[in-house]
This record gives structure tokens, C-alpha cells and sequence, in this order.
């Protein structure tokens, strides 16, 4: 089972003419780079311009949601490009999945003397798109007034909605202490509950507002996918109908915000001309227009920039820092962020009625959907994008360097937002480190101690039951090596028993590298220790050969050895360099010359 192909979510109606233009690009030009070349079935989203049926027998529908552009399938490369012969097919792209981005930071924010003056959050809802709710948790209250579930379904895919299905709306359908939220004794499905504590919980931002709860989220049962034995994933086809289905809600009950804490590919630039921006950047501008912004977690890769869809322009783009207003070691940052808010160590709700300590820009992310809800309770008249720009405009300048340059990005400031209050003073992150000395080449052998950057733990309280703590739990997020490793070298860090780097901090690389990378794991498998050993030893074809040698550039990535904007390959940047390889790896013109050239570069 391929990962990009795990939910092909399908819609056979669309609501937009067609385009005639359009209907007349080639074939080639409609299928997304690297599907061509892929040599096993795929789960994708086929925009369509007026409904195609299919009947090809070798083209399986899987979703068919109503009124919706777009249908979801899943096929051989050979299938899909006969598929985009038809006039009626725009375009044709993977079913991207995403996964979770992982209280006194109320008062960081000045929340609590908001409450002190009598605003709350109510009258407003906060929807909650992750991984469903407790809904009987005391946080909550009775406050929890619509729920969803839209989670795709595929082999080794299993819906996380109580009926089984992929669609599921009404009380209860987002519930996460269903059986399908449990794997050996731990709640996969915790995230929801811990964001929307929160954003609305009893003793979060907004402790008087609504929330609308929505499962977005599906398990999937692969270790090859997951680098563990399960895990969570969002699929772009849900994402698409929850954040429809929020859009009809509110023609009829007051939103003054929409969650997203997840995340996918890290960008240094606005993303809305990408395939998947083209696809959800309309979803957040109906929403927007409709008063409903949309507040997504920028990501933890330590990167100057944003995670998608945090990087697309209409978002609202949430960093971290800690209640000092120090930027998180392992947020992103940069001029695409639109705020920091607290995310080191933040208290909220998770199921069975307890509560836990988490870290990370998920948590960073509802402090602002909150505010949000406050500020819209406050000025019920006002636009969801002017209270957003209250918000940038009140909150505390943190300025650092980034890309050369100093960026201030505003920390959440909800009090002094509320009340025309001025500023609190700037706070400056410190400057870079100085570059280290060259290094001379490596050996075949590792000659370096990776660090990865000490990370904030996880502790849970429980506040009902009496249970011994759990076991600590870090965030994932790029580490701080100095030098990069050769292809081999990684394979022997790989290698059981014969590394140094532990196989924890080697997991989470990999599930970075599947965040970053188009070629990982949706051409090549590369999500467990064993699969990229094989990676990274292939010596058989210049695919496979080119494959190894971006796996090594994207874990010297992830390692901290390069960032984004590195150099690298002596002319360029890493970005530019290793995006320009996959670009030449996914395409199925490309010649063993070229694609030798690029294991050259890269390697």
C-alpha cells in the first residue's frame, strides 16, 4: 500500500461550468508530476468540469460526495492518464495526507483579564477540524453544538467516524473514545480534544464559546506508512468536505474561527500556487468571506517558513513561544507567519476526563482561534479579517533574523486587542550562531555526534483517576548537526546496533522527510528504518540510485545539517537543488543521463 494512495475520496458532481481551455490541454499536462511514473495503484482527487462517469473497470471510486468539483479514485498511472483524456477531467492529483502538528498561556495572552471584563467567547463557535472530541469531558460543558466526521476509507485505512462510514454528522459523530481511536491501551485520537480545550475548554481562551467538533482524521494500520504499527492521517479529500461542511454551517450560527492543527510540506514561500493550494486556497477564502478565518499550526520544522497549508496566503499562520516570548526551538518561522502564540508546555483536556501537558504549533494555534472568538463576541459587527488584523496590529513585536533580514511577527496580545490598549514593548530573539569552520570531506564511517535539540516533554495529570504518569513524549523537529552525511554513511546510522543516532530521533526524520518530500514515501517507501536502509543501498537503476541519494540530502535536512536555504551543490540552495532533482526523478521523460546528473548533484 502506498501512502499518497491511501483515501481517494471521489465526486461525481461539479459545481462550475466547463472550461474549454482547459478541456483541451493535453492529457500529460492534467496528470500531477510522479504520477506517470508510478508503478502501483494511486488514490487521487480528479477535478472534474462536468460529471464523468467512469467505467473503466480498472478505475475504482471511492468517495462521490455531492455537489462537490471533484471526485475521488484510485488507478494505475496507465488508467489515470486514459482518464485524463476526457475533455470533462481538469486535472488529476494525489490524495495528499496529513498528520497532526503536536493553562498559564492564558494569561500570557492577557485572556484571563478578558474573562475578568465579562468577555468570554459566547454567542461565537470555534470549529475544530482534528481528531474529534471527549465529548462528555468536563472541559467542554455542554458547549459542543454541531460534530462531523469525514474520514476516508481504503485498504489498510480505517474510518474513525462511530458508524464505520467516511461521512458521518451529528451528536456523536466525532467522538474520540471510540475503539478505532485505541491502539494498546493509548487514545491515538487525543489531539482534538487537548486543541479544542484549548481554544474553547472551561479553562482555555474562550471558556464560554461553542465548538463544533469534526473528525478529519482517518487510522491507518501500516507500519511502512507510519514508521510504527498506526497512526493518524488527514486526507485532503476530507479536509475538503469538512471545511465545505463548516461553510453551510455558518449561513446559519455564528464562527468566529476555524482550526486546522496539521500539517504538510514546509515552504519558505506562499504556497497558493501549488496542487494542493490551488485545491484548498478557494475552501479558506469562502470561509473568510463567509466571516470564518481559517488559523492553522505553521509547522515544527524549525524551518523559515510555513508547513502547508499554513503557507497558503489566506491563512492565518500561527508560530510558538513560550510564556518568556521565546520562539520555540522546533517552531517555524518567518515572514509567512502571521503570529506566535504560546505553544511550550500547554495544559488542556485529552480523553477519560484527564488532562496533559503538550508542546508544539497545534498548541500554539488555538490560542489565536480563541481569541478570536473573543474578539468577535466583543465586536460581533466586525470582519473575521479585520479582527484578524486587530489581533496583528495589538500584539507584542517579537523580532529576530530571518533570510538575512530582521522579521517582527506579533505575539497574540487579546486583551490589548480588546481594548485598544498600545503594544507591549518588543521582545528580540537573539541572532544567529556564526557559520562553523568547513569541514573536510567525510569519511565512509560517521565522524560526527548528532545533538538533536532538546525538546519539551510531555507529562499527563489525571484529574479523576489517580494513574502513574505516562511515559514523556517529545515533539519532532529538525536536529542541530553540523556536518552532512554520505548515502552510506546514513545507511550505517540506519543499521541496527551500529549507529549513533538513536532510532527515535532516526523515526523522526523520516516522518520529516515524508512531510518535505514529493518522492517519500508517494513514489518510493522510505517511512520505516528498514525500507530506507534498502533505500539507501540500492545500487540497481538511476531511479534507485537517484532515490537514495535524496533520501541522504533530505535526512541531512532534517538532521540540521541544511536548511531550505542552504548552499548547496556549489550554485544553488538546497531547496532549489534537491526540488529540482524530484522534479526530474517524478518525470517520466527523464533520461538515465539526466537522472545521473542529479545523483551527481545531490549525492
Amino acid at each position: 500500500m502506498r501512502f499518497r494512495r491511501l483515501i481517494v475520496c471521489s465526486i461525481l458532481l461539479v459545481l462550475v461550468p466547463a472550461v474549454p481551455a482547459q478541456a483541451e490541454d493535453p492529457p500529460s499536462d492534467k496528470l500531477e508530476a510522479g504520477l506517470a511514473v508510478d508503478t502501483g495503484l494511486v488514490r487521487a482527487i480528479v477535478e472534474v468540469a462536468t460529471p464523468v462517469p467512469v467505467e473503466d473497470p480498472d478505475v475504482q471510486v471511492v468517495l462521490q460526495p455531492p455537489a462537490q468539483p471533484f471526485m475521488v479514485v484510485e488507478a494505475s498511472a496507465d488508467s489515470l492518464d486514459e482518464l485524463a483524456d476526457d475533455p470533462r477531467v481538469l486535472s488529476i492529483r494525489r490524495d495528499r495526507a496529513y498528520p497532526p502538528s503536536l493553562v498559564s498561556s492564558v494569561k500570557v495572552i492577557g485572556a484571563d483579564r478578558a474573562h475578568a471584563a465579562g468577555t468570554t467567547g459566547a454567542g461565537q463557535a470555534v470549529a475544530i477540524l482534528d481528531t474529534g472530541i471527549d465529548r462528555d469531558h468536563p472541559f467542554f460543558g455542554g458547549r459542543i453544538v454541531a460534530e462531523a466526521c469525514f474520514s476516508a476509507v481504503d485498504q489498510g485505512v480505517q474510518s474513525l467516524c462511530p458508524n464505520g462510514q467516511g461521512t458521518q454528522i451529528g451528536a456523536g459523530a466525532a467522538d474520540a473514545e471510540t475503539p478505532a481511536c485505541q491502539h494498546d491501551g493509548v487514545n491515538l485520537c487525543e489531539h482534538g480534544t487537548h486543541v479544542a480545550g484549548i481554544a474553547a475548554g472551561n479553562g482555555g481562551v474562550a471558556p464560554g464559546a461553542n465548538i463544533i467538533a469534526v473528525q478529519v482524521f482517518s487510522r491507518v494500520d501500516d507500519p511502512e506508512t507510519c514508521g510504527e504499527p498506526t497512526c493518524l492521517l488527514a486526507f485532503e479529500s476530507s479536509l475538503l468536505l469538512a471545511m465545505d461542511h463548516v461553510a453551510a454551517l455558518a449561513a446559519a450560527q455564528p464562527i468566529a474561527a476555524l482550526n486546522l492543527s496539521l500539517g504538510g510540506q514546509p515552504s519558505a514561500t506562499s504556497c497558493d500556487d501549488s496542487e494542493e493550494g490551488r485545491s484548498l486556497k478557494p475552501k479558506i477564502d469562502d470561509l473568510l468571506a463567509k466571516g470564518v478565518p481559517t488559523v492553522v499550526a505553521a509547522g515544527n520544522e524549525q524551518e523559515e517558513g510555513a508547513s502547508f497549508p499554513a503557507c497558503l496566503s489566506s491563512a492565518v499562520a500561527v508560530g510558538a513561544t513560550d510564556d518568556a516570548d521565546a520562539i520555540a526551538d522546533f517552531s517555524n518561522r518567518g515572514p509567512l507567519l502571521d503570529l506566535f502564540a504560546p505553544g511550550v508546555d500547554v495544559e488542556s483536556s485529552v480523553p477519560d476526563d484527564q488532562t496533559a501537558v503538550h508542546s508544539g504549533t497545534s498548541m500554539a494555534a488555538p490560542h489565536v482561534a480563541g481569541s478570536l472568538a473573543l474578539l468577535k463576541s466583543a465586536f460581533p459587527g466586525t470582519s473575521g479579517a479585520d479582527l484578524v488584523e486587530k489581533l496583528k496590529a495589538k500584539g507584542r513585536p517579537v523580532t529576530y533574523q530571518a533570510g538575512g533580514a530582521q522579521v517582527s511577527t506579533p505575539r497574540v496580545d487579546v486583551y490589548a486587542a480588546l481594548t485598544d490598549a498600545p503594544q507591549q514593548p518588543p521582545v528580540a530573539e537573539p541572532g544567529p550562531a556564526p557559520e562553523p569552520a568547513p569541514e573536510s570531506p567525510p569519511t565512509d564511517q560517521p565522524t560526527q555526534q548528532h545533538t538533536p535539540i532538546p525538546l519539551p516533554t510531555v507529562t499527563v495529570t489525571v484529574t479523576v483517576t489517580v494513574a502513574p504518569p505516562a511515559a514523556p513524549a517529545s515533539v519532532c523537529t529538525r536536529g542541530t548537526a553540523s556536518n552532512a552525511l554520505t548515502t552510506a554513511q546514513w545507511a550505517v546510522e540506519i543499521t541496527r546496533g551500529k549507529g549513533e543516532i538513536p532510532d527515535e530521533t532516526l523515526n523522526c526524520y523520516l516522518k520529516l522527510v515524508q512531510k518535505a518530500s514529493k518522492v517519500f514515501p508517494e513514489v518510493t517507501k522510505a517511512s520505516s528504518l528498514g525500507r530506507a536502509y534498502r533505500v539507501l543501498k540500492a545500487s540497481v537503476g538511476d531511479r534507485a540510485r537517484l532515490d537514495g541519494a535524496l533520501l541522504a540530502a533530505w535526512l541531512n535536512w532534517a538532521s540540521g545539517a541544511y536548511d531550505s536555504a542552504s548552499a548547496f551543490a556549489g550554485t544553488s540552495t538546497f531547496k532549489a537543488t534537491v526540488g529540482a532533482a524530484e522534479k526530474a526523478r517524478l518525470s517520466p521523460k527523464s533520461t538515465s543521463a539526466q537522472l545521473r546528473k542529479w545523483h551527481t548533484k545531490v549525492g
